[in-house]
Formats: C-alpha cells, structure tokens, sequence
C-alpha cells in the first residue's frame, strides 16, 4: 500500500524487510563431532604410521630377546623339562615355547636337539615341526603388519630387488630352498619373506616341508646323544653336515654374481 507521500506524488522510499541476524542453535550431535584433521586424528594417523609401527616390531623383538636371555633356554639340554608338566602337555606347552623363542631368534638347532632329547625322535619331531610352522607363521604376520609398509620403500639396491622379486614371483620355491640349505637363517628367511609380496600360504607350506630334513636330523641327534657311535646318530649327524657344506659351496660360488647385483651400473 502507498503511503500518503506517494499519492501526492512525492518521493517515496520503501523499507526494506528485517534480516534475521540470529543463528538458528547447534544440534549437540555438531557439538561432539570433532571437525577433520583434529589433535585425536592426527594422534591415530601418527599412531599407525607405518615409521611407528617398525618401531612397535622393533621394541617387541628387544623385549622377546631379553626374555630369552633371561630365561636361559639352553638349560633345557641340562635340566630337561619342569617335572609339573608332563605328557601330551609338555609336548603342546614345549611346542607354544619353541615358537615363541624362535620369533626371538633362539637357534632352531638348539631347540631342535632339545625336542629329541626330552620326547625323543618320533614325538619331538612332531612338537620341532609345529613350533616351526607357529614361530614362521607369528614371525612373518608380526613383519607383515608392523614392518611391511616401512621397509619396502627401502628396497633400492639392485640385489635387494632381486631378492624380493624372486620371493615375489616364486615364492613356495624359494622358501623351500631357504629352508633346505642351512646358510640363510631362520629368522632372516621370516622377515625378509614378509617384506615381499608372499602370500601366507606357500610360506607356510614351504616352511613345513623345507624344514622336514634338518629337523629331523636334530632331533635324532638329540634323541641318540647318549650313543654317538650309533648308526642313527651317525646318519643324522651326516644330514646335518652334508647341507652345511653344500650350502657354503653354493654360497662361495654365487659370491660374485651377489657382488655384481649389488655394484652400481656404471655410466656409458
């Protein structure tokens, strides 16, 4: 409507509507949501980075070491097993324990001779061949998760890269012959297969059946230590001897092609 200015025909100026100036309030849902980027996720992605999680790996193989170091495990060839477990449940708790201490680079021979000497050759290498397969399998998941990521980009010499393509591309093959051949140890073989794109299952099929003849061997030895002029301990103790030269030979031999896959190309 105009107003009485307009009508005599003068100006008129129209006013303009109100603008709401007033926020309408916030929902407490908007509150407790913490915006993107804030403290607590920079703290999770830092958490889980893959620097921090080789540092995790990294504190956890120190602690199992020390463990070890503590508990002496060695003293099992001298003192035998504690008298409270007996049976079935000694095999299962000595097979739990000689996974873990491989994980924390105990020597798998030692192990090995232990098995045969306290459940002798049948029974101990049974117990030797699950505590392998558990201690490889933690070893390798343990690398997987907390390592992988970290170490991959770190793969830049030309031997390394060739190592883990040949893990890569031919994986169960591979393993077999580390596990067959005693120059690559255990542990070494764990961690460097899972920083390479193997999958889980030729690892563990290979880790079990590589390892079948130096086990057993071990644990015979263990197992006829009380003889040593024995045909049995005499056979086993060839097994072991035998792959040790044979792999320092293949060692020696390959020593040079090592050297040229790890020498810088030289420029034209």
């Amino acid at each position: 409507m105009l107003d009485a200015t307009t009508r005599s025909g003068g100006t008129a100026t129209a006013t303009p509507p109100a603008i709401a100036t007033e926020l309408p309030p916030l929902s407490t849902a908007a509150v407790l949501v913490a915006p993107p980027g804030g403290l607590t996720a920079r703290c999770t992605r830092a958490l889980l980075s893959p620097w921090s999680r080789l540092s995790l790996l990294v504190a956890l193989l120190g602690a199992a070491a020390s463990c070890v170091l503590l508990f002496e495990p060695q003293r099992l060839l001298a003192d035998g097993w504690p008298p409270q477990v007996g049976g079935a449940a000694a095999a299962v708790v000595f097979g739990a324990a000689y996974g873990v201490c491989t994980v924390a680079f105990v020597p798998r021979p030692l192990l090995n001779l232990a098995a045969g000497a306290l459940f002798g050759s049948q029974v101990g290498l049974a117990t030797a061949l699950a505590g392998t397969v558990l201690g490889a399998g933690a070893a390798f998941g343990l690398g997987r998760v907390l390592g992988q990521d970290a170490l991959r980009p770190l793969l830049r010499a030309r031997w390394l890269q060739a190592a883990d393509g040949q893990l890569s591309r031919h994986g169960f093959r591979s393993m077999m012959a580390a596990r067959l051949f005693p120059g690559v140890p255990f542990w070494a073989a764990n961690y460097c297969a899972a920083v390479s794109r193997m999958g889980w299952l030729p690892f563990l099929f290979a880790t079990a059946l590589g390892s079948i003849p130096n086990t057993a061997a071990y644990v015979v030895a263990g197992a006829r230590a009380s003889s040593p002029t024995s045909p049995a301990f005499l056979i086993a103790m060839a097994f072991i001897a035998v792959p040790a030269v044979a792999g320092t030979v293949v060692a020696w031999r390959k020593r040079h092609h090592l050297r040229g896959h790890g020498a810088p190309s030289q420029p034209l």
